[in-house]
Formats: structure tokens, C-alpha cells, sequence
């Protein structure tokens, strides 16, 4: 077990119920910090809660739909009321809707914009008011290397691309508040939403995991405790000089 932070504080991670998700909110617990587990589904997000409680750590389950604004105002007072003012959010909720662009629906556009890119500003704008009260705050979006573009899925690399500009602009809004804004763009990374990808390309995911891995430098796919790690040093006390960044953690450049 890592030893904890030296101010242990109340972090907010969204999509929190599985994958990467998931994983971020067992390490920001080990790290001593309570833990908001956001999720829009109820059970993924108490499995959760129930592993990092289990653990002797301190977790709430809250459903949220990132996209709703007045889902996030309620999710983020129950997590202030109960857990305390959050100084740490991590926006991790995403979802994928890939197809050509002849065949993308404008549901499809909109739902991934709204999740990934309404859902990271209606979520910042809920909690950064208890970071300034605070005079501390650490907001890290995740990104992907899809931002710089992806056959099938230009709805999901738009919104990619967007949240890096958008953690670029909060950066320079909140920094004289000491509040920090980074961005985490993971490369491949073996969740349930990649597995989903090999099987809409009609391949095993063996077969998909394989024929990516040729191309990273370090010669392995990722995993959600990889992106973890990152993420508890970009909220912690010794990142506090490291703000407006995009991070690409894919292995190699």
C-alpha cells in the first residue's frame, strides 16, 4: 500500500463504475483521499464504493448523468454534504458511438459530444467553486490518442480534441486560484470499451490487442492502473507547478 497523501482530500471521479474509472478511484484511495464514485449506473458504482470501503477507505456511491445539468448540481451537493467540499475531479465518463461518417447518426455526434464534452464542463463548473473556497483544486480531464485523429470515429476524436483545449482554457482561468487543469490521453488500454471496439471490427479481441501492441514502443497494451498512477501524481501536492498540459500515456510518443 502507498503511503497517503499528506492532505488527504474529497476527489470526485466520474465514470467511476468500471475500466479506467474505476481503477483512478481505487488509486485516489489508496492514496488517503475520500472518493466519489460517479457513475450513471447505480450498481457498477457500488461494487466500486463496496472494494475501496472493503479496503478501510472512505468511498460514496452517486449516480449522475454527466450530460444533465441538473443531475450534476444534485450529485456534486450530495457529495459536498456528505463526503465534504471535493477539490479533486477527475472527468472520466465517456462512451463510444463509432461509425464512418456516412453512416453516424446525429445522435450518435451528439451523445458522445454531450457526454465527454458537456459532461466535463457541466461537471468543472459544479465543483470549482468548492475549489476556490478551498484555495486548492485539481481537475483532470481524460483525453485519448484518438484526439489526433481516427478512422470511424470522428465524433469521439472531436470530442477528444476538445477537451484538450478546453483543459488548456480552464488552466488559465483557475491557475491564480491554485487550482490546476491537465488533460490524460491514454493510448490503447485493455477495458470493456475496447473490447467493444474489436467487436464491432469483427475481430477477437486477442487479434485487435495484438495487431496494436506491434506499434508500442514499450511492446504491451495498457492498462487502467497505468493511467492510475499518472492521474494520483496530477492531482496530488507535488504537481502543483504542472497545469495546462496534455499528457499522452500510449506507451511511446
Amino acid at each position: 500500500m502507498k503511503a497517503e497523501q499528506a492532505t488527504p482530500r474529497v476527489a470526485v471521479v466520474t465514470g467511476a463504475g468500471r475500466g479506467i474509472g474505476a481503477a483512478i478511484a481505487r488509486r485516489l484511495a489508496m492514496e488517503g483521499h475520500a472518493i466519489a464514485v460517479l457513475d450513471i449506473s447505480t450498481g457498477d458504482a457500488e461494487t466500486v464504493t463496496a472494494t475501496i470501503t472493503g479496503s478501510g477507505g472512505v468511498a460514496r456511491a452517486v449516480k449522475v448523468d454527466v450530460a444533465d445539468a441538473d443531475s450534476v448540481d444534485v450529485a456534486v451537493t450530495e457529495v459536498a454534504d456528505t463526503l465534504g467540499p471535493p477539490t479533486i475531479l477527475v472527468n472520466n465518463a465517456g462512451v463510444v458511438r463509432d461509425n464512418l461518417l456516412f453512416k453516424m447518426s446525429l445522435q450518435d455526434w451528439d451523445t458522445v459530444m454531450e457526454v465527454h464534452l458537456r459532461g466535463a464542463f457541466l461537471m468543472a463548473r459544479a465543483v470549482q467553486g468548492h475549489m476556490v473556497t478551498a484555495g486548492f483544486g485539481r481537475i483532470v480531464n481524460m483525453s485519448s490518442t484518438s484526439a489526433q485523429g481516427v478512422r470511424g470515429a470522428s465524433n469521439y476524436a472531436a470530442a477528444k480534441a476538445g477537451l484538450q483545449g478546453f483543459t488548456k482554457s480552464l488552466a488559465l482561468e483557475l491557475g491564480r486560484f491554485n487550482i490546476t487543469v491537465n488533460a490524460v490521453a491514454p493510448g490503447f488500454v485493455e477495458t470493456d470499451m475496447t473490447r467493444s471496439v474489436a467487436q464491432r471490427l469483427g475481430v477477437s479481441f486477442d487479434e485487435h490487442r495484438a495487431a496494436l501492441v506491434k506499434n508500442i514502443a514499450v511492446g504491451r497494451s495498457g492498462q487502467p492502473e497505468d493511467i492510475a498512477g499518472l492521474i494520483a501524481y496530477l492531482v496530488g501536492d507535488d504537481a502543483g507547478y504542472v497545469s495546462g498540459q496534455v499528457i499522452y500515456a500510449a506507451g511511446g510518443p
